[in-house]
């Protein structure tokens, strides 16, 4: 005897093929950590949905994105990569530089072997002005797919990102021939596409769960 599946029991299934589905989107969004971080993957000339994170200093949950933000700079640190530590200086003086311009700097530190602790001591300690948050589940690294420290986004003001890549090309900073980073928020506040959208980046691996 063989058994018939009608269009009945089908329509019958469907809500629950929907919410499965649906559920394990949700819990990918919200991870482990309570960040409220859509799933998706960051694009370049793809808007990026805007998501919360805590802060490392106080463990309260931060927008990454600010409505008034002429242009946002999401950047994945390190406390204990040599790399990410020789871009201390470079990027508080970056924020320094376009922070009045309207340009937004967000530090994301997502190694699971650094402590909220030891990065809003690393924070103080190295006199940033920017805020820095905990990624805690590594979702916001998986979906901006972020491989090392420093790596950088750069989103203009309507969430779309304009720039992916490395701050400069050199981990000294008396060898730096191009300023990628600078280059891309100059052009992405004239209005324009950075000349030079995506490099690669360079650094230490993050270290996920």
């Amino acid at each position: 005897m063989r058994f018939r599946i009608s269009s009945t029991m089908i329509a019958a299934a469907l809500p629950f093929v929907v919410l499965v589905g649906a559920g394990a989107g949700l819990a990918h969004a919200l991870g482990a950590s309570g960040a409220s971080a859509p799933a998706f993957h960051a694009q370049l000339g793809k808007s990026v949905p805007g998501f919360t994170l805590p802060s490392a200093i106080d463990g309260k949950q931060v927008q990454a994105e600010a409505p008034d933000s002429r242009a946002t700079v999401i950047m994945f640190i390190s406390t204990n990569c040599p790399v990410s530590n020789a871009y201390n200086g470079r990027i508080e003086r970056l924020a320094q530089t376009y922070g009045p311009k309207g340009v937004r700097f967000v530090g994301i530190n997502s190694n699971a072997n650094e402590s909220p602790d030891e990065i809003a001591s690393h924070a103080k300690d190295h006199g940033f002005t920017f805020v820095v948050l905990k990624d805690s589940d590594d979702a916001i690294a998986d979906d901006f797919n972020a491989q090392h420290t420093p790596e950088v986004w750069v989103l203009d003001s309507r969430g779309v990102a304009r720039y992916h890549g490395a701050i400069d090309d050199n981990r000294s900073e008396q060898g730096v021939k191009s300023h990628y980073l600078a280059d891309a928020l100059d052009a992405v506040l004239a209005g324009k596409t950075p000349a030079r959208a995506q490099t690669i980046a360079f650094g230490c691996g993050i270290h996920r769960r």
